[in-house]
């Protein structure tokens, strides 16, 4: 198990930083995500989610502020997020941290969108722990402006 507490992988121009903490439960995707192998950027990190979400944190916190991704990665986030709703202790709550720009932010202002907007994304109808949706509006220095909390 000391083997498996944390998982970094270093960020390239075409990849994202990937922290993933068990320790803490913070799971940490930023930068930009266009990879020419998505698998290969993105499978380390499916796998020790799978291995996670069988020892959780009370609260596990995904934190997607990456400024652009590409189809294929939308792909391997999509199961990262659909390994983690599987998370067997329904005390236990998942938040998923989305970082956006504030002209997006302000376009998705109401309790509805956030939630309509993302739930066919990722089909977490059969969540086991709670789930928190937070969008974060930021600036072009990636500060935040505004944020909204949504229970789905």
């Amino acid at each position: 198990m000391d083997n498996f507490q944390t998982l970094i992988i270093e960020k390239t121009p075409k990849t994202p930083q990937i922290d993933l903490n068990q320790m803490t439960g913070e799971l940490i995707f930023s930068g930009r995500s266009i990879p020419e192998n998505a698998a290969k950027v993105y499978e380390p990190a499916l796998n020790w989610v799978t291995e996670y979400v069988l020892n959780a944190r009370s609260t596990t916190n995904l934190r997607l502020n990456l400024e652009y991704f590409n189809t294929a990665s939308s792909i391997w986030l999509t199961k990262i997020i659909k390994a983690l709703v599987h998370i067997k202790n329904p005390d236990y709550v998942l938040i998923i941290h989305l970082y956006v720009d504030i002209d997006d932010y302000d376009e998705i202002n109401e309790f509805g969108d956030i939630k309509d907007a993302f739930l066919p994304i990722a089909d977490i109808s059969d969540a086991i722990p709670s789930i928190g949706l937070k969008l974060y509006g930021i600036d072009d220095e990636g500060e935040v402006i505004k944020d909204t909390l949504v229970f789905i």
